[in-house]
């Protein structure tokens, strides 16, 4: 596997290594003492798998208690994902960053705790798979509008497809209002 920190350094691209032939491919997704040793000491405790249409953007979602860090990936398609940072102790507090995952590239995300998470589907279908470093929770889970002004996220929308949001994540709060960690 290669290791890339991203703009804000907590947040790790990892490539892995695929080997191809005329059957088809290999390669390793997970490997517990290799993710410790490079990007952080912490253990998964949950697995999720979602399916997505072109357009749909989901996010900005967080837990402000069970702060989840989320190792994500894309099996089928191809997404923009990103991370905000939510830390006000971070010399990165408020700023996001983001890239492209898709079932071509094979790439992994790590978004530590702390951060907001969001993605917006780029591809006709996308299915995306992560773990998570905390139980889903939610009664602490909390949204940051999409497109709020003050993160100035830079989403790569396609304007002919239009946006798919859910009630919740129309209804996400300014950055400015939201509850962020110490």
């Amino acid at each position: 596997m290669k290791y890339s920190q991203l703009r804000i350094p907590d947040m790790v691209l990892i490539s892995p290594e695929v080997f191809s032939d005329h059957r088809g491919f290999f390669m390793e997704t997970f490997r517990d003492d290799e993710f410790r040793k490079h990007v952080a000491d912490v253990s998964f405790v949950q697995d999720n798998h979602s399916g997505s249409v072109k357009g749909t953007l989901r996010g900005l979602h967080y837990q402000v208690k069970q702060s989840q860090g989320k190792l994500v990936r894309v099996t089928k398609g191809k997404v923009f994902d990103v991370g905000v940072d939510l830390r006000r102790s971070s010399s990165s507090f408020g700023q996001w960053t983001g890239t492209v995952l898709s079932d071509e590239n094979r790439a992994m995300l790590w978004i530590p705790p702390g951060f907001a998470h969001g993605f917006y589907v780029m591809s006709e279908l996308a299915e995306f798979s992560y773990k998570c470093t905390a139980y889903y929770a939610p009664e602490h889970e909390r949204t940051i509008i999409w497109n709020d002004r003050d993160i100035g996220i830079d989403w790569p929308l396609d304007e002919r497809t239009g946006l798919s949001l859910s009630e919740k994540d129309r209804l996400g709060k300014r950055f400015t209002e939201a509850e962020v960690f110490p």
